[in-house]
């Protein structure tokens, strides 16, 4: 009975962590998005993106399996403002797409391809 209550409480620990970084990082992408005006304020956003991904234990894995740098999520943001430059709720693909694990590595896999493709892949993903 003692090992089901420990393996319960560990199971609520992960589960509560879990929240508390999902919600850190929709408040940041928010936040990005927000603030972005376009070319004016490009370079800025995506040196935060770069530095949170730098940060996120779970990001960080993905960007350096890539050895990818703030030049490659600049090219990345160029083409999928291409074809996803439009807000739908809360997501804007251009940024939204760096903040999840399944994007960020399916964009740095592909990173010379389609502009279109790329965009099309991240908006399935963000249901848009």
């Amino acid at each position: 009975m003692n090992a089901f209550f420990l393996l319960l409480l560990v199971l609520l620990a992960i589960f509560v962590l879990e929240m508390v970084h999902s919600l850190r990082r929709s408040s940041i992408c928010n936040r990005l998005i927000q603030e972005y005006t376009g070319k004016e304020s490009e370079e800025k956003t995506i040196h935060a993106i770069f530095q949170y991904g730098m940060k996120d234990f779970k990001l960080r894995r993905v960007l350096k399996k890539h050895h990818a740098t703030e030049k490659d999520l600049w090219k990345l943001h160029r083409k999928l403002l291409l074809w996803g430059d439009f807000k739908k709720g809360r997501r804007y693909v251009p940024i939204s797409s760096f903040f999840y694990v399944y994007t960020l590595n399916y964009l740095l896999t592909h990173k010379d391809g389609d502009a279109k493709k790329l965009t099309m892949k991240c908006m399935n993903f963000f249901h848009i």
